[in-house]
């Protein structure tokens, strides 16, 4: 039943967002629901220490240029960790944009014991999964002290809590979408992420600096449905958009026929 937890959690955490009465939790999820802080800027002073063991920031990453797809986890997590993690890089894989050119990643450790040794081996099999060039250039794994690992959490909104029987962290399935400042722009749930779902979240988080065009018309058909936790399609923004087009054909046309009746 332990080995089920982690799924039970991933499927529980939106709904533990939306309600959190300590009443209605079961115990083995008390303190690991989800707050969402949509807006706030993240502590960019944090201190954490990269795969290479290197001393980093979190601003390092939010610099103001590109958007930050940020993960919270721990590396020897048997199960859950590795499901969202595998989901991010299935929905990356079908994307044209690459991490440290149109976006940061960052994946931090909630468990203070993990070193980068083991964060660098982590990295190692998830680049190779992902199969992209050079994303190791945007793609960092961090660990950190407790200290900066639980500031961080607060300020996201993510409970965890360490269950000392199973010698597990008892956490929810989340991704977190940051502007390139450091704003929390937008919630991502679940042990599966569709491409369009990321390049939508992405596309919002940047600001309209990363994607195309069409990216960014398309952001004008989806909204973020807080009840489904995924971009839908936005009924009044294709009306609109459509009443937009519709002009602008018979504009067109009108226009055609205009300078055909003068040539004639």
């Amino acid at each position: 039943m332990h080995r089920l937890l982690p799924i039970l959690l991933a499927v529980a955490a939106p709904l533990l967002a939306r309600d959190a009465r300590a009443e209605d939790t079961p115990y083995q999820l008390e303190g690991v629901e989800v707050v969402e802080h949509l807006g706030e800027t993240v502590p960019l002073d944090l201190q954490f220490t990269d795969e290479l063991g290197r001393a980093v920031r979190l601003g390092d990453y939010a610099t103001g240029e590109r958007p930050v797809l940020l993960m919270l986890g721990y590396y020897n997590c048997p199960m859950l960790c590795s499901l969202v993690l595998n989901a991010v890089v299935e929905g990356l894989k079908p994307l044209d944009w690459q991490p440290g050119v149109d976006f940061e990643m960052v994946t931090v450790s909630i468990d203070p014991t993990e070193k980068p040794e083991l964060a660098r081996a982590k990295k190692a099999n998830y680049l190779e999964a992902l199969g992209k060039p050079n994303a190791g250039d945007g793609w960092h794994f961090l660990t950190g002290e407790h200290a900066s690992i639980k500031r961080l959490a607060e300020a996201v909104g993510f409970g965890y809590r360490y269950d000392p029987r199973q010698m597990q962290y008892a956490h929810g399935a989340v991704v977190f979408l940051l502007s390139p400042q450091g704003k929390i722009t937008r919630y991502l749930y679940g042990i599966e992420f569709e491409p369009k779902q990321l390049r939508l979240g992405l596309t919002e988080a940047g600001e309209g600096k990363v994607g195309t065009a069409i990216d960014r018309f398309l952001l004008r058909c989806f909204h973020y449905d807080p009840d489904s936790r995924k971009y839908g399609v936005y009924v009044w923004g294709v009306m609109r958009t459509g009443g937009v087009l519709t002009v602008l054909l018979l504009g067109g046309l009108l226009l055609y026929f205009w300078r055909r009746e003068r040539r004639a």
